[in-house]
């Protein structure tokens, strides 16, 4: 997936010049072992914040916790958009960890992490407003890593409305 490919040219050895063939292709394996190892810090941030919205913003909020009653019903929103926040919430922490659903969650999370800056600035005179700026910063780097499950994404969408 990110392994760098290098044409190599070789002076004809008994082999080669019995073959014909005189270039071959080597992989950078510095460029495959550097990539393998972002691929997997990658994963583990994508775990890791799938386990936060997940266990500490959507379960909070999908239990009825009394601090998370107490700040809907503060904002006026009520039971409604707390349930509604949370689902959005726990289905984007899980499509984190779903392949093809990976890049868009991420940045539909980082459009909820607008709103939640918005609110924070609005109604709770800014406490805590550095919290969304501050997970819009993984998801980023999520949504453009993962960049190519868009375009998988959308390709299987067309084949479902092709069939349908």
């Amino acid at each position: 997936m990110s392994e760098t490919t290098v044409p190599v040219t070789t002076a004809p050895a008994s082999s080669a010049a019995s073959s014909g063939d005189s270039s071959h292709t080597v992989v950078a394996e510095s460029a495959t072992v550097r990539g393998r190892r972002a691929r997997i810090a990658l994963r583990g941030l994508q775990v890791v914040l799938a386990l936060f919205y997940v266990i500490a913003s959507a379960l909070p909020k999908l239990i009825a916790h009394p601090s998370a009653v107490e700040g809907f019903d503060r904002m006026g929103w009520g039971s409604a958009g707390m349930y509604t926040i949370g689902a959005l919430e726990l289905a984007g922490g899980i499509a984190l960890l779903i392949p093809v659903l990976q890049s868009i969650a991420a940045m539909a999370l980082s459009g909820l992490m607008v709103g939640a800056f918005v609110v924070t600035l609005t109604y709770f005179n800014g406490e805590n407003a550095a919290t969304p700026l501050i997970l819009i910063v993984p998801l980023a780097l999520i949504a453009w890593a993962r960049r190519d499950s868009n375009t998988r994404l959308l390709a299987l969408l067309r084949l479902v409305t092709r069939q349908a």
